[in-house]
């Protein structure tokens, strides 16, 4: 009896570890979001003050996303063969969020997307190692639970980073005085960080077995996922897509824009905890049921009204909710403890890569026909679904 008690006592502690850690890494979220999603909601206007055309605003943004999401690949191979995994992290924070605060020093619009272009590959370089390290302290407190602990609080740094900027613009009406407050967060951000790597100098301490894979590449169940989550991720149209449309058909007054945005942002973060919750009850069928409703908010962004465009918002928040939390806790299901770094670099590449190719295509359909977008977004998602619930009956290889 004192034995079981004694051991239940330890599952407590390590629990409560486990969930410090997750709850530690939400905070550096939560101030690196409102550093650089603040910077972010100024960048283009920023960009053409300093003389750039609306041509490299479009490429600077796209080029940066692309070569981001590539280097991913990259930097999780190297997390997984050096196991520097604290390193890596700290040194992608570091460029993802110093960028920043040094918009305010640029004088050329060149200078600018250079250092757009580096905070955005900071957060490549540093995102396979932490999601590697934050999938250890998932395996105690559910995995689904962790990872959409950790969105939510991340939203929550993106919703208030453009706000701060927005108060901040309103009172002074200079960009680089709002790149220069974003320094606060940035310093926070590292900060927290740092004591991160002090307290849980080996995360991987934190999940108590190891699994063992049964190859050396990664199983077929793997390789599946990534396909269906990469036609989501091309269904999917970015808000700027979605923004420029809500401008130019008017179903929305401009003024309503930022704050159907929002919305999106709130919906996202209780998505996430909701979600994580019952993926840990019921794994990837969840998915399942998320990517067939939230492919219906294309047809209600782009052809409804400012009702129906709400519940469409709503909709892409919870499908971006589940695409930011349970779409990775998924990933640290179906790999090796040791390989899980490269599994979310290939993983995080192949999504991204077609995130863009699916985002460009659907602004050329923009501009021949909002029907064949819409078609497209929502035959994209579905045809995720078959293969979604093939992912969800195939063994994983891990043992």
């Amino acid at each position: 009896m004192e034995a079981q008690m004694e051991v239940r006592e330890n599952n407590d502690v390590s629990r409560r570890s486990a969930l410090k850690f997750v709850v530690l890494l939400g905070f550096v979220s939560l101030l690196a979001d409102m550093t650089y999603e603040g910077a972010r909601s100024i960048t283009g206007p920023f960009l053409a003050v300093l003389g750039a055309s609306g041509a490299v605003v479009g490429v600077v943004a796209g080029f940066g996303e692309l070569v981001g999401y590539s280097l991913r690949l990259v930097s999780g191979y190297i997390s997984d063969r050096t196991g520097r995994y604290w390193a890596i992290t700290l040194l992608g924070y570091g460029l993802n969020l110093l960028a920043v605060p040094l918009l305010a020093l640029a004088g050329r619009w060149e200078m600018a997307a250079l250092l757009m272009i580096a905070e955005r590959l900071g957060k490549a370089f540093r995102t396979p190692a932490r999601d590697a390290m934050l999938s250890h302290a998932t395996s105690k407190i559910g995995r689904g639970w962790g990872f959409g602990l950790h969105e939510a609080m991340d939203q929550i740094g993106a919703t208030l980073g453009p706000l701060i900027v927005a108060t901040a613009l309103f009172f002074t009406e200079g960009y680089r005085i709002g790149f220069g407050i974003l320094a606060v967060p940035a310093l926070l951000a590292l900060g927290v960080l740092i004591a991160a790597r002090l307290l849980y100098p080996v995360p991987r301490d934190l999940e108590t077995v190891s699994p063992e894979m049964k190859t050396e590449g990664f199983a077929r169940v793997f390789w599946v996922y990534l396909v269906a989550s990469g036609l989501i991720a091309a269904g999917y149209a970015d808000f700027p897509l979605i923004a420029y449309h809500f401008q130019k058909a008017s179903p929305i007054s401009a003024d309503w824009i930022p704050i159907f945005y929002a919305i999106a942002m709130g919906v996202d973060a209780l998505a996430a905890i909701i979600l994580g919750r019952l993926f840990d009850r019921i794994g990837i069928s969840i998915l399942l049921a998320v990517s067939f409703f939230s492919s219906l908010f294309a047809p209600l962004v782009f052809f409804g009204g400012f009702y129906p465009a709400l519940l469409g918002m709503a909709l892409w928040g919870v499908g971006m909710g589940a695409q930011e939390s349970i779409m990775r806790a998924a990933v640290a299901e179906m790999v090796a403890a040791n390989r899980r770094a490269s599994a979310y670099g290939v993983f995080n590449a192949g999504y991204g890569v077609l995130w863009f190719l699916g985002s460009a295509l659907m602004g050329m359909l923009y501009d021949i026909s909002i029907p064949s977008l819409v078609l497209f977004s929502v035959a994209m998602q579905l045809s995720s679904v078959p293969l979604l619930y093939l992912a969800k009956g195939a063994p994983t290889g891990v043992r």
